[in-house]
């Protein structure tokens, strides 16, 4: 939470503490030891700043009424080394401390001093997080999921590094396996048929025109060399020459949307190194596996899952989870991460069981892999469910999103909801220039403050750094409950690192656009007080802060002119 806050909750807890102590050595309550009590903020600001428990926890201690040691712990406070100005009783026993104008100044000139830095914690203290998004197959473009987890994961990335964590971005590029294979094959087929058009193309293969712009590509630098040689080694061939092209245009296409991973993880590697069958024998070795139908089998049912799995089929070869257990493994042992987030679609919930359990049986906490599981994405236009491209006519892919609609956009509405809720994204609105577009509002609120500071400047009013005596005068309720909502800022990040849900963070920033559009519509900033002119300048440069580090967050512009 914000420092003041803090400051302000714990001198109430400490005067509260004090006064026990005091009404104790008075003897108007028996010698006890003090209860766990809390203060909070109420939800109605109408029954104060901060509220406590303290005389309803304490009535069985005291065998006492809580209303009446509610008046004696009001009656022994001093509340001088506190911002509380006034206290009350309320219902059965709660009290109730009303907060002077200096703990309002005090957040300003705290947001002041923190600037960009302004919301930061060190609430991870350094503990390095793997964060894994996207990782798109590398077969082909991006879909549309893709472009919901590449906004989710990055911020979330964002998030966690503003509360204090060790980030890095990773990319699990799937470069081996099922659908390279079949990757090799659509190739293969499609480079055949440019020498033979009765040749056909299974129909479980990739049909995409990327895999015929490939093979025609590849024709042109190789002719038919290809043609009469072993399948195997014209698949690899293929598959050579197409994948890099794919993953350099996952990296092209991911680096336009302002993702910048740190590390590109080749599936591949896993292989090459033996870690893959190193899993396959860690678990043998700490008797975790046994053999049936000439398949081997990992007891996953001891760990938690419902049923036990195949990790290498009758034909010796290794299932997909295998792989995917030795990679987890590397994260979290080789390059001894503290915690591994994947970010996965909806569809994968019945592998998040079976990755823990396997982390279990090797002696891992499962609990430091965290999985975000990603609902669907519905892509309207004029109220229609939209599943192809105006241009092409064909399914929308993050590319052809990007060039329909602007990147704030997309990483705005993306970020809209909670990832395990169904995302539906209006076309319409992404592109509209109104308060009704939320990323346009929010950065409007930004464009707005500029615009009042430069107009301020050209009459010769500038921003200056007031001490928190000349604050004082920011009384309004909308200063007041704008001030308050700034405040909270740090708790926000907090709070959504810990959900690992970034979408806190987008409501957060529209929250603050609009409480910063109540108090500009109610309260004028410019004026003939020029002390109180200075000090709404001053509430205005505070927002603009915090807003500018929200859209930081989110990788979002903050315009100063619309």
């Amino acid at each position: 939470m914000s420092i003041i806050i803090e400051k302000s909750q714990n001198s109430v807890k400490d005067a509260i503490t004090e006064a026990l102590k005091k009404a104790m050595a008075e003897g108007l309550l028996p010698s006890e030891s003090i209860p766990s009590f809390i203060i909070e903020v109420p939800s109605d600001r109408s029954h104060g700043d901060l509220s406590t428990n303290v005389a309803m926890v304490s009535a069985r201690t005291f065998k006492m009424a809580p209303a009446k040691i509610a008046d004696i712990i009001i009656d022994c406070l001093d509340l001088s080394n506190t911002y509380a100005t006034k206290v009350e009783k309320a219902g059965p026993g709660f009290i109730n401390f009303f907060l002077s104008c200096r703990f309002y100044s005090d957040i300003l000139k705290d947001i002041e001093e923190k600037g960009d830095k302004y919301g930061r914690s060190d609430m991870g203290k350094g503990k390095s997080i793997d964060v894994e998004f996207v990782s798109a197959n590398p077969t082909g473009p991006m879909h549309i999921g893709n472009a919901r987890g590449g906004a989710l994961g990055d911020t979330l990335a964002g998030v966690l590094d503003a509360a204090g964590y060790d980030v890095t971005r990773e990319f699990y590029i799937n470069d081996a396996g099922n659908q390279i294979e079949k990757f090799g094959l659509s190739l293969e087929t499609r480079y055949l048929q440019l020498f033979d058009d009765t040749i056909e193309m299974p129909e479980d293969a990739y049909h995409g025109k990327d895999i015929i712009d490939h093979v025609v590509a590849f024709k042109e630098e190789y002719g038919d060399k290809y043609v009469n040689v072993d399948s195997i080694e014209r698949k690899k061939a293929l598959v050579d020459f197409a994948l890099p092209k794919n993953i350099a245009a996952l990296e092209t296409d991911l680096r336009k949307y302002r993702i910048e991973y740190d590390v590109w993880y080749r599936e591949s590697t896993l292989h090459q190194s033996g870690d893959v069958k190193k899993i396959i024998d860690l678990l043998t070795e700490k008797g975790h596996t046994y053999e049936s139908d000439g398949a081997i089998w990992f007891k996953a049912s001891n760990f938690g899952d419902e049923k036990d799995f195949v990790l290498v089929r009758q034909n010796g070869i290794p299932t997909y989870v295998v792989p995917d257990i030795a990679y987890h493994y590397n994260k979290l042992v080789t390059r001894g991460f503290d915690r591994a987030i994947d970010v996965l679609g909806a569809d994968h919930h019945g592998y998040v069981p079976r990755l823990k359990a396997a982390l279990a049986a090797l002696d891992i906490d499962p609990n430091r892999l965290e999985v975000v599981l990603m609902q669907m994405v519905r892509l309207v236009r004029s109220g229609e469910i939209v599943k192809l491209s105006k241009r092409s006519g064909k399914a929308i892919t993050l590319v052809t999103l990007l060039d329909e609609v602007p990147i704030d956009a997309a990483r705005f509405f993306f970020n809209l909801r909670e990832p395990n809720t169904h995302c539906e994204f209006d076309l319409d609105l992404a592109v509209e220039e109104s308060s009704e577009n939320p990323v346009y509002y929010v950065q409007y609120a930004h464009a707005r403050i500029c615009s009042i500071i430069k107009n301020l400047a050209a009459e010769g009013v500038s921003f200056e750094s007031l001490s928190a005596e000349k604050l004082d005068v920011l009384t309004c309720p909308e200063e007041m409950e704008l001030i308050r909502f700034l405040a909270s800022f740090t708790d926000e990040i907090k709070n959504s690192a810990k959900a690992l849900d970034p979408s806190k963070i987008t409501r957060y920033a529209l929250q603050t656009a609009t409480l910063f559009h109540k108090f500009y519509n109610a309260c004028r900033v410019k004026g003939d007080d020029k002390n109180l002119m200075l000090a709404r300048l001053f509430l205005c440069v505070s927002t603009k802060t915090v807003l500018k580090n929200i859209l930081d967050i989110l990788k979002i512009d903050a315009p100063e002119t619309m």
